[in-house]
């Protein structure tokens, strides 16, 4: 999730656990603790610049269910024994950093990107992908308790509001759970009318929102695609078909790079030839034909492929253009139309 929802996460659940007096300083401390985990990318990259290490590594150890409770345990220690608030209060505190910090991985999980709560178990990244990685449905709350108990100081309406704003972030968390269940219900019915009921898939809440969502399934030579409103449709799902270079990326499958990438992503990702350069994108971030992340793995090598060092890629987008149209998807759904070469 985005660092402002993660920092007034921190905060909320930090002051609405503490003693009324040491509220503020709770909320200040629940805030640093809240964006603890996401500076993992600042020692990771001082062991490797490899993109592929960079981006699978993050929201590794740093967001271990393993690992955040023994952290918390050891800042908490080390402040009770410094004196001060902590010491006065040592249970309330207790939980304050416990709950700093565990909420952040939780709240994480909620993506799309994968958060590997188990490491160092080598099971893939969790991603229950009921929330975008911005959305203000979420945050609004948050923000708003955090900002009464900031004036509110000691007063009981402060914790008032960071109850309040806890209580309608998770309604809002349960909000998604529910929606993603009402479109994963419809895609199932969709995809087995095109004989694509067994096929590996996913759903992701659209950009800022939990109305408008995008359904990806697998194919044997690529993937089909296809967007569903919970506002507006009443047909099934309209999937576009995809392809994919899935010979290049079977010859490639044992490359360290391809193997990690795909252990990260489930195997979610397109492969393409650019230039020379195989190059591999995670479905999960983005839309046809703008992702996230993209990443060259192997070059051409006669008739077949030579793994090189990753590299990164990027090209211009076309999806901040297409918001508007995203916006509209949502309250109105598109006219039926015939079949086309192309589309299931």
């Amino acid at each position: 999730m985005d660092s402002l929802s993660q920092l007034l996460l921190g905060a909320a659940v930090a002051g609405a656990v503490v003693p009324a007096a040491h509220r503020r300083a709770a909320m200040l401390a629940g805030a640093a603790l809240g964006t603890l985990p996401d500076l993992d990318s600042f020692p990771i990259a001082l062991f490797t610049d490899d993109p592929v290490a960079l981006m699978t590594l993050h929201r590794a150890f740093s967001h271990s269910l393993f690992v955040l409770p023994l952290l918390a345990w050891a800042i908490w220690a080390l402040f009770r024994r410094r004196g001060g608030r902590v010491a006065a209060a040592p249970r309330p505190w207790f939980a304050a950093i416990q709950l700093a910090l565990i909420t952040h991985p939780l709240l994480d999980a909620f993506t799309v990107y994968g958060t590997q709560l188990l490491w160092p178990l080598a099971t893939p990244p969790v991603m229950w992908s009921s929330v975008f990685i911005i959305d203000p449905g979420y945050t609004l709350w948050l923000l708003l308790g955090v900002v009464v108990a900031i004036f509110g100081g000691a007063r009981p309406l402060a914790r008032h509001a960071l109850v309040a704003g806890l209580a309608l972030s998770c309604a809002y968390l349960g909000w998604s759970l529910l929606a993603k269940a009402m479109v994963e219900r419809e895609a199932e019915r969709s995809l087995a009318a095109l004989g694509l009921a067994d096929a590996p898939r996913f759903s992701v809440p659209m950009p800022f929102n939990t109305l408008l969502w995008r359904v990806v399934a697998m194919t044997p030579d690529g993937f089909v695609e296809g967007e569903h409103s919970l506002v507006a449709d009443a047909r099934p799902i309209a999937f576009r078909r995809h392809g994919s270079d899935v010979a290049a990326l079977a010859q490639v499958a044992d490359v360290p790079a391809v193997a990690r990438l795909a252990w990260f992503n489930h195997g979610f990702m397109k492969a393409q030839q650019r230039d020379g350069q195989l190059v591999l994108s995670d479905l999960r971030m983005g839309a046809e034909p703008d992702y996230s992340f993209n990443f060259a793995v192997a070059e051409r090598d006669g008739g077949g492929w030579r793994e090189i060092p990753s590299e990164q890629l990027s090209w211009p987008w076309e999806a901040r253009r297409r918001l508007p149209q995203m916006w509209d998807r949502i309250w109105e759904e598109p006219a039926a139309t015939a079949v086309r070469p192309g589309t299931y």
